[in-house]
């Protein structure tokens, strides 16, 4: 099972931060068009992404909703009918929801940086630390607050939960309780 350390945060200036990634010698962008279908799973979350272009992948994850940083254990398997997968899918599992969103996507060491426009909920960065088989949690985790700090997102910022419960009227402050099932 693969292993990130993710963190999400309401982005306030765009174009800061993309002068900041630039500055840290960041590869890209990339550009991607995402429409992420979320299925009822009786624990963690699945979600088929549909690229638009006639490809996708299925993500399956467990993730806690929490400020900072956290530990995101996945797997992901590509499809090229996307539209056919959808339609077993939800016709086996129901669906949760949907998020479309655009996605730039720049490349910091082993950090993937997605600056994301999600419709619905406005500008969001989220950071993704892909972890190294020798690497703890912790090592990940110091990996994250560090580029937290050079890419000068405050901590009032982050964001507990998956763009599909904010959606569904979970709150992105971190000081509000997790919604209610």
């Amino acid at each position: 099972m693969a292993r990130n350390i993710e963190i999400k945060a309401r982005l306030r200036e765009p174009d800061g931060i993309r002068t900041r990634l630039e500055a840290l010698g960041a590869s890209g962008p990339e550009h991607l068009s995402h429409t992420d279908t979320f299925f009822t799973v009786p624990a963690g979350r699945l979600k088929l992404r549909d690229f638009g272009d006639g490809t996708g992948e299925l993500i399956a994850y467990q993730r806690a909703d929490m400020a900072g940083p956290k530990l995101s254990s996945y797997h992901r398997t590509p499809t090229a009918t996307p539209s056919a997968l959808l339609d077993v899918l939800t016709r086996a599992l129901g669906t949760r929801g949907v998020v479309r969103k655009q996605r730039v996507v720049y490349l910091v060491g082993q950090t993937r940086v997605h600056l994301d426009e999600v419709e619905g909920l406005g500008s969001f960065v989220e950071l993704e630390v892909v972890l190294r088989e020798d690497q703890s949690i912790a090592d990940g985790d110091a990996v994250a607050a560090d580029l937290l700090r050079q890419l000068r997102v405050d901590a009032e910022d982050l964001v507990t939960h998956a763009y599909i419960d904010l959606l569904k009227g979970a709150s992105p402050s971190t000081s509000d309780p997790p919604p209610s099932r």
